[in-house]
């Protein structure tokens, strides 16, 4: 696309129920409050971007963001819509962090570069389709009972991989998972989510000794990120392997995470990283010191689950996904895109792009400049 500029840029609301709320150690969600972004060429081409920002992981809410959003929209204005790398500075100089209203924009650029070279993101980012993507299903917190249902739900649904999630006191973490054993069988990996809820390094891996009977595949942020420096001790003494979540957003995480050993996984959210550009950042750290890499994400639509899936095609050492939250939808807002198989599995198209947009109905009090 030489010569492409930035025409046009648009935000909205993306205001979507759950079936039910979703409950995670942090606090509770009832309904998904994402942006969405358009940006649009001088030759008419459009890249679709969306962001979930989530208040106590990356500290955005849906007012922050498209707020900030005006801003960057400002600065991006008539910008050569080829230059992702200059578009990601100009962001990054305008304002920190921000991650999850930046990576929509990066997002839509991604789309728009792939869109004009003709290929799926993917093959843009130079990956292929060596491998399946099979995403888990996550169990949310409520009583060992209503977990336990959810549970022998998913298995009966196909899901290959059942996500837990956990952080509250051993008793009652251990009472659920010996639930969800009961009715999940035993050759079925199941995977932990503290989202740090265990407030420190000896209460986190008194949980995991407990938890190491039920064949736990592997635990994500299992203590504050902040007590990051306590990682590689836990990493160390527990008898799951560990994947840093929250402590690890960007690539300097990543690489500060690598240096003290903290731990052998990462998982790698756009919302966090602020976009594809950095994300293959913290892919390629990873890769080169041989961890095992998931890509997840917040409470995206298949909007941004569809450029997660590309990314996950991108690099050979990303060899987990989760990408359940549309499937927590009442409703789907998008045409095109990824689509749910049997099993997790997840088809994603080889249309130019991203292969999507957003249904009209779904775009209001959309602000343009």
């Amino acid at each position: 696309m030489p010569g492409a500029r930035i025409r046009t840029i648009r935000l909205s609301p993306l205001n979507v129920p759950l079936k039910e709320p979703f409950v995670i150690s942090l606090g509770p969600i009832n309904a998904v409050e994402n942006v969405v972004v358009q940006v649009e060429t001088d030759d008419g081409r459009t890249g679709w971007g969306e962001c979930s920002p989530y208040r106590t992981i990356n500290g955005e809410s849906i007012h922050t963001c498209l707020a900030v959003g005006r801003e960057i929209a400002q600065v991006l204005l008539g910008h050569d819509a080829d230059d992702i790398v200059d578009a990601v500075r100009k962001m990054d100089h305008l304002i920190y962090a921000n991650t999850s209203i930046k990576s929509a924009f990066d997002m839509a650029l991604h789309d728009l570069a792939a869109q004009y070279a003709g290929l799926p993101l993917y093959a843009y980012l130079g990956g292929n389709r060596e491998k399946e993507l099979h995403t888990d299903m996550t169990v949310s917190i409520g009583t060992p009972e209503k977990m336990a249902a959810d549970a022998a739900r998913f298995v009966a649904d196909g899901f290959p991989y059942i996500k837990v999630k956990l952080g509250q006191e051993l008793e009652r973490d251990v009472a659920r998972i010996r639930a969800i054993r009961a009715v999940v069988p035993h050759e079925m990996p199941l995977r932990i989510d503290a989202n740090q809820g265990w407030a420190n390094a000896d209460n986190a891996i008194a949980v995991l000794k407990a938890l190491a009977p039920f064949g736990i595949e592997h635990c994500e942020e299992p203590i504050p990120r902040w007590q990051f420096m306590d990682l590689h001790r836990v990493s160390t003494e527990s008898p799951i392997p560990i994947m840093a979540d929250e402590s690890c957003g960007d690539e300097h995480d990543a690489e500060r995470l690598i240096r003290l050993k903290a731990c052998p996984m990462f998982n790698i959210k756009l919302g966090k990283t602020g976009g594809i550009y950095k994300a293959l950042k913290v892919a390629a750290l990873g890769e080169a010191a041989r961890m095992e890499l998931q890509v997840g994400g917040f409470m995206e639509s298949r909007l941004g689950m569809t450029a997660a899936a590309h990314l996950a095609l991108a690099n050979k050492a990303i060899r987990h996904v989760d990408f359940d939250t549309p499937l927590m939808f009442t409703e789907d807002p998008i045409e095109g895109g990824i689509h749910y198989g049997h099993g997790g599995l997840i088809e994603v198209p080889d249309t130019p792009g991203l292969g999507l947009r957003v249904k009209p109905e779904w775009l209001k009090d959309v602000w343009t400049i």
